[in-house]
């Protein structure tokens, strides 16, 4: 009957009828509206909190701490006195003649300027400063929580796949082991591994602190990553791996052509979310004093006292870290499923 209207009716008159996708978005946009009301509302609730213990929002303090001009002084060689002043820009170009008739150029920036042409100057007298710019600790504290994540992600990564493989494996000694350490590091807080790392097995090896913290979220990284691997290889039908044998493929062939793709497949989203959670854990590896992200807004705060900023530039910086790998795991799983 649909098609009979269509072929009748002109074209003209179909064109002016929304179809029922426009219809279904249409009928959407009230609870749009809803959540934007609630998020807003969040906001204002945010500030008006804020506003009860009168809070002074200082967001110009905040760019220092991730970049700033840093100033060198520079400091008069010999005793001696001032010979020309050369204007070049925002720099002065000083000339110091010392009483042996040695002669010292020094370039600062012009606002800075301590002297005068003429003017006698000792050793070590400061002349000006040197502006440069330079990164501030929040940057570096950014810079160590990615390459943490990355290097114990990894190893992690590997680390899970083995034990994962282990414990299926039908060696009672693999399989027993890597029972052993699933069930000892998931049993155990975080925060105590990498005290144990540290100050027990790094001070017996003699191990940076940087090693002991990566170590640490390595092994506590594998032990989840091997729990997923098991349950995505579990999770294969066993005819798959049954009919891969049948071709003539060897137990690792099958294992490494067959099962662990479709097994890949299955476990993208959960090891997104365990690399994700890894990321928020670096910040535990600042109690054994690695500068990473969340330790350098603790000391941006002691300097600052802008308590609310730093901390809330800290959480969108997890966050501008963890989004993309949310939106990559999603995208990676729709491309994987269109290839079922």
């Amino acid at each position: 009957m649909n098609t009979l209207i269509r072929r009748l009716l002109p074209a003209d008159a179909l064109a002016g009828q929304p179809s029922r996708a426009s219809l279904k978005k249409l009928g959407q946009w009230p609870w749009h509206a809803l959540t934007a009301f609630l998020l807003l509302a969040l906001a204002y609730g945010l500030w008006y909190s804020t506003s009860l213990i009168s809070y002074e929002w200082r967001w110009n303090r905040v760019p220092q701490y991730f970049a700033y001009q840093a100033e060198d002084a520079q400091h008069a060689g010999d005793f001696g006195r001032v010979e020309d002043i050369a204007v070049r820009g925002a720099t002065s170009q000083v000339v110091l003649v010392s009483e042996t008739g040695s002669r010292q150029v020094l370039e600062v920036a012009g606002d800075s300027l301590k002297l005068a042409k003429g003017d006698e100057v000792a050793e070590g007298d400061v002349v000006g400063v040197t502006r440069h710019w330079k990164l501030g600790p929040l940057f570096w504290g950014l810079w160590t929580t990615l390459w943490i994540s990355v290097v114990s992600g990894a190893l992690g990564l590997v680390i899970g796949l083995f034990t994962g493989l282990c414990r299926l494996s039908n060696n009672p000694t693999l399989r027993d082991l890597s029972t052993v350490y699933v069930e000892l590091v998931r049993g155990t807080p975080l925060l105590v591994q990498i005290f144990i790392f540290y100050f027990f097995i790094g001070t017996v090896l003699n191990l940076s602190r940087e090693f002991a913290g990566v170590a640490a979220l390595a092994l506590f990284t594998g032990a989840y990553v091997g729990e997923i691997v098991r349950a995505g290889v579990q999770s294969v039908a066993r005819g798959q791996n049954e009919a891969a044998r049948s071709l003539g493929l060897t137990g690792a062939q099958s294992m490494r052509h067959v099962i662990l793709p479709q097994a890949f497949k299955r476990v993208l989203p959960p090891l997104a979310g365990q690399f994700i959670s890894l990321v928020k854990d670096t910040s535990l590896v600042s109690v054994i004093a690695i500068t990473e992200l969340t330790k350098s807004g603790r000391e941006a705060i002691t300097t600052s006292f802008s308590t609310f900023e730093i901390w809330f530039c800290i959480a969108a910086l997890y966050l501008v870290i963890n989004l993309p790998l949310s939106q990559i795991a999603s995208r990676l799983e729709r491309r994987l499923a269109q290839s079922d």
